[in-house]
């Protein structure tokens, strides 16, 4: 069995995995399980002053690489206690919409289950910001296991 665990660096991002921990623990014996964490770089430029006007910039190719490689540093600090754990990790940057990202991943490294936590957006905060689990939702074809972060995580 296969589960995607998109996650973003964020503790709210993290709220899945003691719930996948949790669920797979009473299903199946480890060995046969593969948890891959998955984090998408959705940005690829900056701001800067020019003048009296903000200008985007693109990131360099050292940038990028920085930035991937911090992800995956990201992605194995948590990837190590779920190793610990007795599963089988795979970690997995890449680079675009997150949605899409999310579920091209799934699709390619043919999943099983997405497992996701969701920021509890709504409102005009949902509508400014979009939602990465609403597009997931909709978009995809692979079951979900959602988790709404507790309200502490969300407000730190």
């Amino acid at each position: 069995m296969k589960i995607l665990i998109p996650l973003d660096g964020s503790k709210v991002g993290e709220a899945a995995l003691p719930y996948v921990n949790e669920l797979l623990s009473t299903l199946s014996p480890r060995a046969k399980l593969e948890l891959i964490l998955l984090q998408v770089v959705s940005l690829q430029s900056h701001y800067v002053n020019v003048g009296d006007v903000m200008s985007p910039v693109a990131y360099t190719t050292g940038e990028m690489k920085q930035i991937r490689k911090s992800a995956l540093n990201y992605l194995s600090r948590v990837g190590k206690c779920l190793k610990a754990e007795g599963f089988v990790v795979a970690n997995k940057v890449e680079v675009g919409s997150a949605a899409d990202e999310i579920l091209r991943v799934a699709d390619e490294m043919n999943v099983d289950l997405i497992a996701m936590s969701t920021h509890g957006r709504h409102g005009i905060s949902r509508w400014a910001f979009g939602s990465v689990t609403d597009k997931v939702l909709r978009g995809g074809n692979k079951p979900i296991l959602l988790v709404r972060a507790p309200k502490e995580s969300v407000q730190k």
